[in-house]
């Protein structure tokens, strides 16, 4: 029997009505192609997909705490197994923090050069604290005749005391600026030690130099066995001033923050023996025998304490980089385009100028993440509770 045009018409708008019914339920819960994201290098890459949590939390996810108040220039912070916080000043004192309650109770000092950039700077801690009650500590001191110098020494944390110094290492090359001096752990059970150029430049491309450089010792300061070049505490060197230090889960070499002149700050991942280029390079060159950057700024935002977020607290975080800086006063957090972090794939700018400068990172036991302020280290503008610790969770 033949159908009038006017059926025809209505059986196709119900079957069309019907596929859009059935794929529009096999698509719930499904996400689209990720955006793809324009690199540093100029390479195009899909951001890694973020964890169950959904999209990753931003600035208004985010709540920051005051723990600690009245600090003076806090330039690095580790967490003791017990849960507080072991903090330095730049001008030389030591003070343990306690995260719940915010009292800090002073734990010694060092008799420190603290001349601009100068002073008491890099921590660890021993990983077998407190059954090895050590901390170990870079510094700059002033030695007369050679000038400043910036040494790394372990020192003995009993109670509410630091004592028994013991020098490490010595004759590191220091300046009123570019001391560098990040002081870690790695995953290898060795202590690692960034130094900056000092601001000499050519000192950093001098392998018989100790100045911009990463250092890899024992806890006797002793060259690393594996070490790039024999009895050397080099592993790399053409820094000009690394300013954070940081490693990947599953990945022996760390990761750098590193500042540029007035171009190209950089993020690196150390190489055993690799030449990072600093005085004649900076930047991504491509020239052979030179260790190219896998990020960079232009302007510069002077980026500082870095760590990579391993935890669960703050939603769509797990895995990405988290630095604070100086210049731009903020939070930054860089996701992976792959496993390895060979390439970055989106920067979140976070907590944007409100805390004025930030130079030191943690995170705390419970995945929240501890900020220390610099604003009073004479590039800053001060309020009146500087410096301070500040705690980031998400609401």
């Amino acid at each position: 029997m033949r159908r009038s045009g006017r059926s025809l018409s209505a059986l196709a708008l119900l079957l069309a009505v019907l596929v859009l019914l059935v794929t529009g339920c096999a698509g719930a819960g499904t996400s689209t192609a990720p955006t793809v994201v324009t690199t540093a290098d100029g390479t195009t890459a899909a951001p890694t997909p973020t964890s169950d949590a959904g999209v990753p939390a931003g600035d208004a996810d985010l709540l920051v705490e005051v723990v600690a108040t009245g600090l003076d220039v806090p330039w690095e912070m580790r967490f003791l197994p017990d849960g507080n916080l072991l903090v330095t000043e730049r001008t030389g004192r030591i003070v343990r923090v306690d995260p719940g309650t915010g009292v800090v109770t002073p734990l010694g000092g060092l008799p420190v050069t603290a001349d601009g950039e100068s002073g008491l700077l890099g921590l660890a801690v021993d990983p077998d604290f407190p059954a090895q009650p050590y901390v170990y500590v870079a510094y700059t001191h002033d030695a007369r005749d050679g000038g400043l110098q910036n040494r790394v020494s372990r020192l003995t944390l009993t109670g509410d005391a630091i004592g028994d110094e013991r020098v490490l290492v010595d004759g590191i090359p220091a300046g009123s600026i570019h001391d560098g001096s990040r002081v870690a752990f790695g995953p290898d059970g060795f202590l690692w030690v960034t130094t900056g150029d000092a601001g000499r430049g050519s000192p950093a491309e001098d392998k018989g130099s100790l100045a911009g450089k990463v250092l890899r010792m024992d806890r006797d300061g002793r060259p690393s066995p594996g070490n790039p070049f024999s009895g050397s505490l080099v592993y790399s060197y053409g820094h000009r001033n690394p300013q954070g230090i940081a490693w990947l889960s599953g990945d022996p070499q760390p990761f750098l923050t590193e500042h540029g002149p007035d171009t190209n700050d950089e993020i690196n991942h150390v190489a055993a023996g690799g030449d990072f280029g600093w005085p004649t390079f900076v930047g991504k060159v491509t020239e052979p025998g030179f260790v190219d950057p896998i990020y960079t700024w232009t302007p510069t935002v002077a980026p500082a304490g870095a760590v990579f977020y391993e935890a669960d607290a703050i939603p769509g975080w797990r895995g990405s980089l988290l630095f604070v800086t100086l210049k731009e006063q903020d939070l930054r957090r860089l996701t992976p385009a792959d496993a390895a972090f060979a390439a970055v794939s989106n920067e979140d700018v976070l907590l944007d100028g409100r805390f004025g400068r930030l130079r030191s990172i943690a995170v705390g036991p419970d995945g929240a993440l501890y900020l220390g302020t610099s604003n009073r280290d004479g590039r800053g503008d001060p309020a009146s509770d500087d410096d301070r610790i500040l705690r980031v969770t998400a609401r």
